[in-house]
């Protein structure tokens, strides 16, 4: 009878432990979902910092987002879109099965990103998407940002659900990604818009219009994070949040930016553009 019990506890053990492998986790610290897109924490430089922005669960009006934030100040939204079906669609092994022959152009990421090289997202996958290195520069590293051909990735953009907030006179323009670990973009400004994040964290680090962060263009955001970051006066901080999966970030016109992928990380932008 003992014999029996022992076998069937190393049984239960041997369960609960591929179980928890197959999810990337142990006994201790399990991650939630990924999609397959799986860091190894042993990895990872950064890790997720301090939200001093206004996070909001639930909607938000039309109007209190056009007076308070639309033209004055970033703000972090969950649960105003639902876009799990493009979550699923998103997922590892269902965007190499379906798009994985696709070609993609990626981008330096330096604050100009003026480097484009073209390959296939599984080439992408399997030589090109690994963590950032704090040696590596902007300028040296590639990843996939925008650039996408909407023809060829119709049947998965027409399943992303554009955040319902909106600018008066402006069209949405959607930019998909996948990043690794460490990686980003260094500050830069452009127009309005959103950012989503669908699997992985992104750490956002923001500045006023009126405000120019002092950055070296081809360094990277994470060389900032390590070296310059902490020596920052309380003053010439920025404003900053770490962004969870399904939660969108809105930043206004011409904030500058700099963006930081904690892990592997799937995400969208909708820009909104003139109309």
């Amino acid at each position: 009878m003992v014999v029996i019990v022992q076998l069937l506890s190393a049984f239960l053990q041997i369960s609960v432990n591929s179980a928890l492998q197959e999810e990337h986790c142990d006994v201790n610290t399990c991650l939630e979902d990924d999609g397959g897109w799986f860091t190894d924490p042993s990895t990872l430089i950064s890790q997720a910092g301090p939200c001093n922005i206004d996070r909001i669960e639930g909607p938000l009006s039309k109007a209190e987002f056009l007076n308070r934030y639309a033209y004055h100040m970033p703000v972090v939204l969950s649960g105003i879109s639902n876009n799990e079906e493009f979550r699923r669609m998103s997922r590892k092994d269902q965007l190499l099965k379906e798009f994985g022959h696709k070609t993609i152009r990626l981008s330096s990421a330096n604050t100009y990103s003026y480097k484009k090289v073209d390959v296939t997202l599984q080439k992408y996958v399997d030589d090109i998407l690994k963590p950032q290195s704090l040696e590596m520069l902007g300028n040296e590293t590639l990843y996939w940002f925008g650039d996408n051909n909407y023809s060829e990735w119709e049947a998965l953009f027409s399943k992303y659900k554009i955040p319902p907030l909106k600018l008066p006179n402006t069209s949405p323009v959607l930019s998909f990604g996948l990043a690794g670990a460490g990686t980003g973009v260094p500050f830069h400004w452009h127009g309005p818009g959103f950012g989503e994040v669908i699997y992985g964290r992104k750490r956002w680090f923001l500045y006023p219009p009126e405000k120019t962060p002092a950055f070296h263009p081809n360094r990277t955001t994470l060389q900032w994070l390590v070296e310059d970051y902490p020596t920052l006066s309380q003053e010439d901080m920025p404003l900053e949040c770490t962004i969870e999966p399904s939660e969108i970030i809105y930043f206004p016109d011409h904030w500058w930016h700099g963006t930081l992928n904690i892990d592997t990380s799937v995400f969208m932008s909708t820009f909104l553009g003139p109309s």
